[in-house]
């Protein structure tokens, strides 16, 4: 259910963040320099980005660690805002960001759910079937979701934040290295509901390290390497670059 109507749009964006020059070595220094801006420099976390994703669209994202693909994420769930350059999303985002990101720990599994469905401005009348939903797809018992998130298991927290972010049909899912975390039946459970949202019409947009996981799953692809997208376009001609990048021959 693919259409040449985009749903994110990124335009020679850059984002930069103001990080610690050198280190502070005692709480006197840290008094002294409060609110200072001389230990403070300017880092490029992404650069003359631009991209544009269609509805419907299965879009992977891949690259080394440090190369921007989280931030870029970020971006697009609302969480950072460009330094400069223009970034347009259109329609409701589901983020299913970093493990853990947008779970309280103090809260229980219930109450992180009303609490994620009401930032995500969900009816309070559909609490009922989204509880069910969670339920289901999670695999927790009662028990479980009403323990404190800080309790969980890392596979816990998986699948709670997967089963929060795909109760209901978003415009645009984002997902950012999740599948890796929980067991083979877990993953494939996932796998199920992305082509349900997919089938849908739902723009998917998928963060991983692993280019086998977006060749399964991916219409197309792009390639992140020092904060900049170096190359876009099927899954097999960007995974051909990425293994270049790795120094990998095929």
């Amino acid at each position: 259910m693919q259409s040449d109507r985009p749903m994110i749009e990124l335009g020679s964006v850059r984002v930069d963040y103001l990080v610690q020059r050198h280190g502070i070595r005692s709480i006197k220094a840290y008094l002294t320099s409060f609110g200072s801006k001389r230990l403070l420099e300017r880092k490029r976390i992404l650069h003359d980005v631009d991209l544009e994703i269609r509805a419907g669209e299965c879009f992977g994202i891949i690259g080394r660690n440090g190369s921007g693909k989280s931030t870029l994420l970020r971006l697009l769930a609302g969480i950072v805002e460009p330094t400069s350059g223009t970034c347009r999303v259109h329609g409701h985002v589901a983020p299913m960001l970093a493990l853990g990101v947008g779970l309280e720990p103090e809260l229980s599994g219930w109450e992180n759910v009303r609490l994620c469905r009401m930032l995500m401005g969900h009816d309070r009348g559909d609490m009922d079937r989204v509880n069910a939903y969670v339920r289901s797809f999670a695999g927790l018992s009662d028990a479980d979701l009403e323990m404190q998130t800080k309790r969980y298991s890392t596979g816990m927290m998986a699948r709670l934040g997967f089963a929060i972010a795909t109760a209901t049909d978003p415009d645009i899912l984002l997902i950012d290295e999740v599948l890796a975390v929980g067991d083979v039946a877990f993953q494939q459970q996932c796998y199920r509901r992305i082509a349900e949202l997919k089938e849908g019409g739902c723009t998917i947009v998928f963060v991983t390290h692993f280019l086998s996981e977006i060749q399964r799953i991916c219409d197309r692809a792009a390639c992140m390497e020092d904060g900049t997208v170096v190359k876009i376009g099927s899954t097999h001609e960007v995974g051909l670059h990425y293994h270049g990048l790795l120094g990998i021959t095929s």
